[in-house]
């Protein structure tokens, strides 16, 4: 048990925050849910803003609890919190329910929550917990397999339910922590190669349906059924494209419809909140996002390179990785560059479990970046 006195912010400490990381989230976020707003209050009024909205508040009073404890005490119970991650995982696959294809999702009353979520922070911090253990040697084989079961047990529970887009982002963080830990090139280039066998293997095995099949490979050819399988992206790229530059502002005005993309993009607060972005705020605001994403992720890299430990490091470049593979593949998808799956946008996308996840792992990075600095005696 850990006392309350522990919680107590040091300001000597808080001086040390990264301001312009911190501001970032606030941005980004605040940003995300005027648009869910602008994208659901035609049929939904204020739902989806006061949900996220609170869930936004929720999650700025755990990061203050996430910060003011010093993150090697975290550290310690990383074994709890991944495992505990895991046994949700498998909690999902008897109890869960199915969102999308995947039965992924586990309800609490009016409240739903992704275990996948906790499981890739939970991942990323159990192996940076065991590289440093390891003194850091990730070459030696019998450590390497040590870490890497770590990673497979949660990615084998979220392919089962079947997720390929959690699936996806998980590998790809994994693959940060294997690259800034200094895994030799050949053993990255083969894991790349089984990569493309294992989902060579999975296309073709029961798992992935047919309906599933074609909502990936549809980015490829929208125009070849454009009312079914390629109906997101045609309807995606018509509400990014009536955006121009500058934006059409249908949502700010007196216009109640919500513009073209709120009407007509499926799921348009979730996986397709960009088009929403595009049509409302036009060029000019999908570069305002972006630039604030990469103030954030430049913000991350320089904690990641200055962290005073194994650990804080490997948790920072996880959640580079994160950001930089799910911001690419979401906005991708919506303008026809990556295939459709369900990986939404970091803190812009609705999503309780997601936005609240995100920010509390922010939050530790926040926390190594505050403690950087090595004590000397």
């Amino acid at each position: 048990m850990i006392p309350l006195s522990n919680f107590k912010i040091d300001f000597k400490k808080l001086k040390e925050i990264d301001k312009w990381m911190l501001i970032s989230i606030i941005v980004i976020t605040i940003f995300g849910i005027l648009n869910i707003y602008l994208a659901t209050k035609a049929h939904y009024d204020l739902v989806y803003l006061k949900k996220q909205g609170a869930f936004f508040i929720l999650s700025l009073v755990v990061l203050y609890f996430v910060i003011a404890l010093d993150y090697t005490i975290i550290k310690g119970f990383t074994p709890l919190f991944y495992w505990g991650s895991i046994a949700l995982l498998v909690l999902v696959l008897v109890i869960g329910k199915t969102v999308n294809g995947a039965q992924g999702w586990i309800s609490l009353g009016p409240l739903s929550f992704q275990p996948a979520e906790l499981a890739k922070i939970g991942t990323i911090m159990m192996m940076g917990k065991k590289l440093e253990d390891l003194d850091g040697d990730i070459n030696n084989f019998k450590n390497f397999c040590i870490l890497a079961i770590y990673a497979i047990i949660p990615a084998g529970l979220i392919v089962i339910q079947p997720d390929m887009g959690m699936t996806m982002v998980l590998f790809f963080m994994v693959l940060g922590v294997f690259f800034i830990g200094g895994l030799d090139k050949r053993v990255i280039l083969g894991g790349l190669g089984a990569l493309l066998l294992g989902i060579v293997l999975l296309w073709n095995s029961s798992l992935i349906q047919d309906y599933q099949k074609t909502r990936i490979t549809s980015f490829m050819n929208p125009e070849l059924d454009s009312s079914s399988s390629g109906y997101h992206l045609r309807q995606s790229l018509i509400g990014i494209g009536s955006g121009g530059f500058w934006g059409a502002h249908n949502s700010l005005a007196n216009d109640k419809t919500g513009g073209y993309a709120s009407q007509n993009v499926p799921e348009v607060e979730t996986d397709f909140i960009f088009a929403q972005i595009s049509e409302q705020w036009g060029t000019l605001g999908a570069i305002f996002l972006l630039s604030f994403y990469a103030l954030l992720i430049s913000r991350m890299i320089n904690i990641a390179r200055t962290a005073k430990d194994l650990f804080g490091r490997i948790v920072s470049i996880g959640m580079v990785a994160y950001f930089l593979f799910a911001i690419w593949q979401n906005i991708g998808m919506t303008i026809g560059l990556m295939p459709i799956t369900g990986i939404t946008l970091p803190l812009v996308s609705y999503g309780g479990s997601s936005l609240l996840t995100t920010i509390v792992s922010l939050g530790l990075v926040l926390n190594i970046g505050m403690r950087r600095k090595k004590i000397s005696f």
